[in-house]
């Protein structure tokens, strides 16, 4: 448990203390943006590390497909589904909401030097001419921002839980070993029956 007293000096298998502060807080800061959980709890090096490698995979799928692989519709037309992994970068990818919001309404979609930014198709013909401009890459964007969404859910649930330790098989039957071969000082075993006994 991250809780426990750290012996790590003595133990490399031993358990880190992390002070987690408010693990929801974490939780929601490690989903507004990558790694802000961790960075909240001063956990910076994981923080920067889940940060850059999500937002670089994010940013890179949405530059495959021009910008337009990350949109959010849920009409008779399309229900989005890759956009359940895609929100799961937070707020970069919170701008589709907003473009889907503009289009439901009839209304112009915003443009970044001139690209609707995460703007949905307007029709099918719209889509079709996505997949004909960019092809496969495309299909790779799409997915490319999916892995991002989905890598950050466990980087938030990090944040919210921290880390888990586990003991190598080959680890705990060294221990096992050991402590058959030196068995503890009889004071220690005596102490361990009375509390053994008071505890019953």
């Amino acid at each position: 448990m991250a809780d426990e007293p750290s012996t790590a000096g003595e133990d490399r298998f031993a358990p880190v203390q992390v002070d987690l502060k408010n693990p929801e807080l974490a939780l929601l800061f490690a989903w507004l943006l990558p790694g802000a959980g961790h960075l909240y709890q001063g956990r910076t090096g994981k923080g920067i590390l889940f940060g850059v490698c999500i937002l670089f995979t994010f940013f890179v799928g949405l530059s495959m497909g021009g910008g337009r692989v990350v949109y959010a519709r849920w009409d008779m037309s399309e229900k989005r589904l890759p956009y359940l992994c895609q929100i799961g970068v937070g707020l970069p990818a919170a701008p589709a909401l907003y473009q889907a919001y503009l289009v439901k309404d009839r209304k112009p979609p915003l443009e970044i030097f001139g690209v609707p930014l995460m703007a949905p198709p307007a029709n099918d013909n719209e889509l079709g001419q996505l997949h004909s401009e960019y092809g496969y890459r495309f299909e790779m964007g799409t997915l490319y921002t999916m892995v991002a969404g989905l890598l950050n859910i466990l980087v938030i649930f990090d944040a919210y839980a921290g880390p888990v330790f586990v003991v190598p098989e080959k680890e705990k039957k060294r221990r096992l070993r050991e402590s058959k071969e030196n068995p503890p000082p009889a004071d220690q075993e005596t102490a361990n029956e009375k509390t053994a006994t008071a505890d019953s």
